[in-house]
């Protein structure tokens, strides 16, 4: 299900994460984000406990950002999932040292630019650089500026929910191309996608390295287990990520693995989920080498 907003915005409210439900005040809701908040502050205690520092990233609902372009669309914001959680967290000072806030930097900057697609639920390049500098403020990096000038192009494309209409329209979309100084280096599963020409239709158990031998690389290692928003490929944040630190681990999954973060041994513990994603709380028993071996598995008997 979906909302058809003001100037062209719409806005996903039911699918199978049931978004607008999220918005609720049941005791379920609640019980949901007390289980995230014990989850996130066992994750800070545990990564500790290997030398790494954790933090916590949501990426809001365009529902959480732009309830100004709603026409109609009856939510109460500030029961906001990603909200009410950073408000938990905020309650004690391991909490605080692990939440990264981006529903308030995101609506106080968006009117500056268009901080999503206007028919994806996906945030744009002001969006997720946005997010990018935050979490780099977080952790003390020095956010690369100079990513803002690296190459682009504008196409147009048939976005998410826009191809839910009966008659669906591009939308102008800017792409920048940020790979400069990290290499690439796909996980085995994403090569072998990759190798067939479907690495597009990978998404959950997507695997791969950054390195970045800049000198004006931040020496720091970092693990970041996250979603679409972060991206396998050398864009959005896990590109932005790449072009700042020395070594970036990209995870998609909800779920950490942690036998995953006791090898790579990282200075940072990124964690990153859509809002909507938090209708289900994760177990982090996530294996990154079971998953890869079932999925290629898998796709070798699809070409049987």
């Amino acid at each position: 299900m979906f909302h058809i907003g003001q100037d062209g915005w719409l806005f996903l409210t039911g699918g199978s994460n049931d978004v607008v439900a999220q918005y609720g005040n049941s005791r379920e809701v609640w019980a949901r984000l007390l289980a995230w908040r014990r989850l996130a502050l066992a994750r800070a205690a545990r990564a500790e406990g290997l030398g790494a520092r954790y933090l916590h990233v949501v990426v809001p609902e365009k529902i959480t950002i732009y309830d100004n372009k709603f026409a109609g669309l009856r939510v109460n914001v500030r029961r906001s999932p990603a909200w009410r959680l950073a408000r938990l967290l905020s309650l004690t000072r391991a909490g605080r040292a692990i939440l990264v806030d981006l529903v308030g930097p995101m609506r106080a900057g968006r009117d500056a630019a268009d901080l999503y697609f206007r028919t994806d639920t996906h945030w744009s390049f002001p969006g997720y650089f946005l997010a990018y500098r935050e979490i780099c403020r977080a952790c003390g990096a020095t956010p690369r500026d100079d990513l803002a000038l690296r190459p682009s192009h504008l196409c147009a494309q048939v976005m998410d929910i826009e191809t839910k209409l009966p008659f669906p329209e591009p939308e102008p979309v800017m792409r920048h191309v940020l790979q400069r100084d990290a290499v690439r280096e796909p996980g085995a599963l994403v090569r072998v996608y990759e190798a067939a020409g479907r690495g597009h239709d990978l998404h959950v158990g997507a695997h791969v390295v950054f390195r970045n031998t800049s000198p004006q690389a931040d020496p720091r290692r970092v693990v970041l287990f996250g979603s679409s928003c972060s991206g396998h490929v050398h864009g959005m944040l896990s590109g932005a990520l790449a072009e700042t630190f020395r070594e970036v681990h990209f995870v998609w999954s909800a779920s950490i693995d942690w036998a995953y973060v006791e090898a790579v041994r990282p200075d940072l513990l990124l964690f990153e989920i859509a809002e909507r994603f938090m209708a289900r709380v994760p177990t982090d028993d996530f294996s990154v080498e079971a998953f890869a071996a079932e999925r290629i598995r898998a796709l070798a008997q699809e070409g049987a």
